[in-house]
């Protein structure tokens, strides 16, 4: 079907159809075409519903020099990425949403795209993409779920000059109905609002930190996982700004106190009609002394050969290195296990026949989930390809052993700071050959700009710009 708009004659697909329907009837004036930056910052444009048409086919111009950014809004010097240069923010009109926090206003997730329509080599929703693809050719497809943390609370100035702080909503234990009651109001507002976008609630529960809230959303196909996190981040705050109050997905908003995270949940499936997962877990083996398969375990294998590296895109901020500390339930150390919370790969007890799935703890949602996903697919499959043997799983907490029992296991030290993880990935052939020259080279030049820009400044800097971004 073809409608003329202005001086356009675009060709609107059924999808399109419905979206431009929709804004018309719910009354939506702004859109927002979303997309998350190498610094993990969610960033876009906005059409109006005039030219929408338009612009789902066109998208909206964009300078290439976005994602030099770093989380700072300072600009890198990266080879491609300067004042010269346009690409496209080219939504996806599957994933429009209307906001239930902001009336007249609706999203969708959107992939970078280079002026002719063509994948643009520096985007992360196309990394993703990529990758799901290249599980597929092999006869798999992923499901996951982020399992994100936030801390809520109020921002404050500080009473010495200092930067602005993040003081908790309440100072209840974890887990305590105390939590519950102090926080139901926004909680409510917050599940309803998830719910309208489509993203079922699995379940809440007030966390171990003051303010520290947990509400987890059901898994979904790979690239609708991550774009589940962007609408997820986008929803927590967008919630909490509009109660006065302020909501935090940093990893460590406040040093001292328990940090977020966003475990992220993975289990592997054959691939059925239209590349969606079949009706196999191919994770379970129920006769498994841990209901795990082989290839179960061979990616299990590939995420601790690659684990180094992938800190630095699954945790890739300063800020999330406060975090990985052992003893804290975040995983500190290369190594997995049943039901072990200090492992950085869990291996969870099936809830019913053939239900077991990975949890990856060394994630937190300062991170890009489309390269943080992405990456976490390309090191899996390459333990499968490779039939890595992840050795003998962990059955205690690996702080507890002496140094040499734990190299005899093979549970190194995890980076213990984003400069080390990114020293990791540069050394990483298969996740740097993955990432490609261009998003390899600015990815490392963000986030070392980063690293160095925290470094000439003190914890509490550090964290009010952690907890005002994230």
């Amino acid at each position: 079907m073809r409608e003329r708009h202005g001086e356009h004659d675009l060709a609107i697909d059924p999808v399109a159809r419905r979206v431009l329907e929709r804004a018309e009837v719910e009354g939506i004036e702004l859109i927002r075409f979303l997309y998350a930056d190498h610094g993990g910052v969610i960033r876009g444009k906005a059409s109006s519903r005039s030219r929408l048409a338009e612009r789902i086919g066109t998208g909206i111009g964009h300078t290439v020099a976005m994602m030099a950014m770093s989380m700072l809004d300072t600009l890198q010097d990266v080879e491609g990425l300067g004042p010269v240069g346009e690409v496209r923010i080219v939504p996806d009109p599957s994933t429009f949403v209307p906001l239930p926090y902001a009336p007249g206003a609706a999203a969708m997730l959107a992939d970078l795209r280079l002026p002719d329509g063509s994948p643009w080599e520096a985007c992360p929703r196309t990394f993703l993409k990529d990758a799901v693809a290249e599980l597929a050719r092999e006869g798999y497809a992923l499901v996951a779920a982020f399992e994100p943390e936030f801390t809520l609370g109020r921002r404050l100035p500080d009473s010495a000059g200092g930067p602005d702080r993040l003081v908790p909503l309440d100072d209840s234990l974890c887990y305590s109905t105390t939590g519950f009651d102090l926080a139901h109001d926004y909680v409510i507002k917050l599940m309803r609002a998830l719910e309208a976008q489509g993203m079922r609630v699995e379940h809440y529960y007030p966390e171990l930190g003051p303010g520290q809230q947990e509400l987890s959303i059901r898994h979904a196909a790979a690239l609708r996982a991550a774009d589940n996190q962007v609408l997820y981040r986008e929803t927590v705050r967008g919630i909490a700004f509009r109660m006065t109050l302020w909501a935090s997905l940093a990893p460590k908003p406040i040093p001292g106190q328990a940090g977020n995270g966003a475990h992220l949940h993975l289990s592997l499936w054959d691939v059925g009609e239209s590349g969606r997962a079949g009706p196999h877990n191919l994770f379970s083996a129920p006769g498994d002394r841990h209901g795990l398969s082989a290839t179960g375990y061979h990616f299990i294998g590939g995420l601790l050969e690659h684990l180094p590296a992938l800190t630095a895109l699954t945790s890739g901020t300063v800020n999330g290195f406060r975090r990985l500390a052992p003893q804290t339930w975040a995983s500190a150390y290369r190594c997995y296990g049943l039901d072990n919370r200090e492992a950085a790969v869990r291996i969870c007890s099936p809830v019913g026949a053939g239900s077991v799935n990975l949890e990856f703890k060394p994630s937190d949602s300062s991170a890009n989930p489309y390269l943080s996903l992405g990456a976490v697919i390309h090191a899996g499959l390459d333990g499968v390809r490779r039939g890595l043997d992840p050795g003998e799983p962990m059955t205690v907490d690996p702080a507890t052993l002496t140094e040499a029992e734990r190299a005899k296991l093979g549970a190194t030290r995890l980076p213990t700071s984003l400069d080390e993880a990114l020293d990791a990935l540069e050394a990483d052939d298969l996740l740097m050959s993955a990432l490609g020259p261009l998003r390899s080279r600015a990815y490392l030049t963000v986030k070392r700009a980063e690293a160095k820009a925290f470094a000439a400044h003190d914890t509490a800097y550090e964290t009010f710009h952690h907890f005002t971004k994230f």
